[in-house]
């Protein structure tokens, strides 16, 4: 199940599914970490109510979950990233990189693509880096 978690206008997170025809179900809190918990809290209470029942389980309730982030909940949930570093490392402006992460630009389909891409070439540095 793909899961979205969004900043709202009020600077709380939202999170929810954005695959499955049957169960449509939301997260929200305070932090991300708060959104994805409750989230996962009404994912599990729906799946035993239709367990329980004895129900059809709709499929999307057996899938792993899987979240996806919107700018602004990517950088409040991996704080340990330094806005303006990264933004370098990814040859984005720093200034509107701040504006992405405090939700307050729009961020376009190329600068996502360009973010996730240099985020997974970082992972893949990270993953290789050996200390001595």
């Amino acid at each position: 199940m793909k899961v979205s978690i969004e900043k709202q206008s009020d600077g709380s997170f939202i999170a929810y599914n954005t695959t499955g025809d049957f169960v449509t179900l939301l997260g929200t809190g305070a932090t991300v970490e708060d959104a994805k918990s409750d989230f996962v809290t009404s994912f599990n209470v729906i799946k035993e109510s239709y367990s329980s029942r004895g129900d059809f389980m709709p499929e999307e309730l057996t899938e792993d979950i899987e979240f996806n982030f919107d700018v602004s909940s990517l950088f409040e949930y991996y704080s340990m990233f330094n806005v303006s570093a990264l933004a370098r490392y990814l040859g984005i402006n720093e200034s509107l990189m701040r504006q992405y992460k405090g939700g307050a630009t729009y961020v376009s389909d190329k600068q996502i693509e360009k973010i996730e891409s240099g985020m997974r070439k970082l992972g893949t540095e990270l993953a290789a880096l050996r200390i001595h």
